[in-house]
């Protein structure tokens, strides 16, 4: 979370209604959204528009900009954020609660008759146009599709756009080719009864073609288009970037094409499909994701959107990927322990560190493993009041020093070529109240529930959220999301699956080689934040029984950490809970203890940590 000043937007503003009042735009509205063109959940400073144009740097919102007024609608994770950076120039749209409308519903509710609303199509999903262009309807509004961003002409110092190397993953990593998972694309293109399909999404480009790449911080994707038909594969990327390595690795099999001619290439595409009549039935399958501008350059009515067909392949992963993820927590694992170690000893000893410089203390272990890459995401280091702040982010200016009296909280991860980690640990480093305690083991009991679950195949992570809310309901007590998807060196939060209230979560359901965070929480208001994260993958279960021949699933946990154990309340425990805590830090002191041998301090304090309770 940056450090929250308030930008003045007046001059931006006025220079953006100028344009918009212009012949060749003339629009009365104008949506400005948080994705870049391949929505991705992450984006390059160069899509930052949303955060140029309002000043409001949270990843999550759309701005609407009228001749009169500007809108900015977030979520409830943003709202603090929000009013601390927005000038006197907006309006904060509070999206969740009573009588706000989602910035779509806003379109067509609160804006006047006959209004054109500007979008570039490149940022606007084609299935949300069409949901907004019908709502419209009733208003005689439009949705308007510019040929250029406003934004952009009104951002004087705009970043380029990033144009770094991308890079082979090896078979040894990956555990399938690229041509391998082409035949599986094609095969789904038969099925579906579609001559060809564009890959509009970042890490599904990535992963279809086994190349990793840093265009976005965080994530090991690079800027890219792909079109796969029966016959053929297109990447669309800048020539420049792609190693010899990176070329070698896709044979003859993958044309070569610049990033910039992909629109072009859809255009005649759509074109040829429209006039050779003996091809007219087969469309052109387009992701949930893709933009109005792959829908428009193809010809809508040539258009069939549908979940990507790689997406659900990505989600499954193979035995190869899994043991990266097993071996990549256990080093991992390493780094936290030898961290966490440091860091009560420092403050044991009365040093005064921010939350910025114990987070960089915790990035110089990882980058000690083999095969480390970088961070998964922003580390969370927040000690107290700033553990309440979901998201929260230090930045060294504003970074509170962390407290041996306060419950500290830390989530973070790293990639590696064989995986991706994402861990949250909190911890009290020196004596917790009941009520800490008690809020603790609550959240552990809920981790616990999910750990241990067994569910018939066709179980969704929607109907399993309520095991890890149940203990926290019982005290009166919320409870953040469970869980998400998470990619095998790629990006930390994946789809289509996840354990939450997420209705999209309920239309997927969780298949073995899915990998999924199990990681409910509680935040305090104003005081402490506690959550407790391991990635999990679904196995097939060994039951007794088999009712109705569905087949039954369990979790298997890859991360390897202790859990805090001076924030447990024993006393709430069941038999089968101690019994489960215990064997967890069994199996935790005999896969880093030999790892980290040769220091000391965190041997001794792995071993107290994972002591029986």
């Amino acid at each position: 979370m940056a450090a929250h000043a308030t930008v003045d937007t007046t001059s931006r503003l006025a220079a953006l209604r100028e344009l918009m009042a212009k012949p060749e735009n003339s629009v009365q509205a104008l949506v400005i959204p948080t994705e870049d063109q391949h929505f991705s959940e992450y984006i390059a400073q160069c899509d930052e528009r949303r955060a140029f144009i309002s000043g409001f740097t949270g990843s999550a919102g759309c701005a609407v900009v009228t001749p009169q007024e500007a809108f900015l609608f977030t979520d409830g994770r943003y709202f603090l954020q929000a009013e601390k950076q927005l000038d006197k120039n907006w309006t904060l749209m509070k999206q969740g609660l009573p009588d706000v409308p989602t910035w779509q519903e806003f379109l067509s509710k609160n804006l006047g008759k006959n209004t054109r609303i500007g979008v570039d199509p490149t940022l606007l999903s084609a299935s949300d146009a069409e949901t907004i262009q019908k709502a419209l309807v009733s208003k005689e509004s439009e949705l308007v599709s510019l040929s250029k961003n406003l934004v952009d002409l009104v951002w004087p110092k705009r970043p380029a756009r990033p144009a770094n190397k991308v890079f082979p993953l090896d078979v040894k990593y990956a555990g399938a080719s690229h041509s391998n998972k082409l035949k599986q694309v094609r095969e789904e293109l038969k099925k579906k009864e579609v001559g060809s399909f564009v890959v509009s999404v970042l890490d599904e480009i990535a992963w279809l073609y086994n190349l990793r790449g840093s265009d976005i911080d965080y994530n090991p994707v690079f800027f890219a288009y792909s079109v796969v038909d029966a016959n053929k594969a297109i990447l669309f990327i800048n020539e420049g970037q792609i190693t010899p390595e990176g070329r070698s690795s896709l044979g003859t099999e993958v044309e070569i094409r610049p990033y910039d001619s992909f629109f072009v290439y859809l255009n005649e595409m759509g074109s040829s499909l429209s006039a050779d009549e003996r091809i007219a039935v087969q469309k052109v399958l387009v992701c949930d994701k893709a933009s109005l501008a792959v829908a428009e350059a193809i010809g809508k009515a040539r258009v069939t959107i549908a979940r990507s067909p790689v997406n659900d392949m990505k989600a499954i992963k193979n035995s190869v990927e899994m043991e990266g993820f097993r071996q990549s927590h256990i080093r991992d694992g390493v780094a936290l322990v030898r961290y966490f170690a440091w860091l009560e000893e420092q403050l044991h000893a009365g040093k005064t560190l921010n939350e910025c410089q114990v987070a960089d203390q915790l990035e110089e272990y990882r980058k000690e493993n083999e095969h480390f890459i970088g961070l998964s995401f922003p580390t969370i280091s927040a000690t107290g009041p700033n553990g309440a702040i979901i998201h929260y982010e230090p930045e060294p200016e504003t970074a509170a020093a962390v407290k041996r009296d306060q419950i500290y909280l830390c989530d973070s991860g790293a990639q590696y070529l064989d995986g991706t980690t994402d861990v949250t640990r909190t911890f009290h480093f020196g004596t917790p109240s009941a009520e800490e305690k008690r809020s603790f083991t609550r959240v552990l009991q809920g981790h616990i529930a999910i750990d241990v679950a067994v569910f018939p195949n066709g179980t969704t992570g929607y109907l399993l959220d309520p095991l890890a809310r149940r203990p926290l309901w019982e005290d009166g007590l919320g409870t953040h999301g469970t869980g998400h998807g998470v990619g095998h060196f790629l990006n930390v939060h994946e789809g289509p699956h996840g354990i939450g209230v997420r209705i999209a979560y309920n239309s997927t359901p969780l298949k073995p080689g899915m990998t999924v965070s199990n990681e409910p929480g509680y935040y305090a208001d104003g005081r402490y934040g506690i959550r407790i994260e391991d990635v999990v993958v679904v196995r097939e279960a060994d039951t007794p029984n088999n009712f109705g021949d569905k087949g039954y699933l369990r979790f298997e946990r890859f991360t390897m950490c202790p859990m805090g154990q001076n924030l447990i309340d024993v006393g709430l425990l069941s038999e089968k809970e101690k019994r489960w805590i215990n064997d967890y830090h069994t199996e935790v002191m005999g896969k880093i203890g030999p790892l980290v041998k040769g220091d000391e301090r965190a041997t001794a304090w792995l071993k107290r940590e994972c002591a029986p309770l």
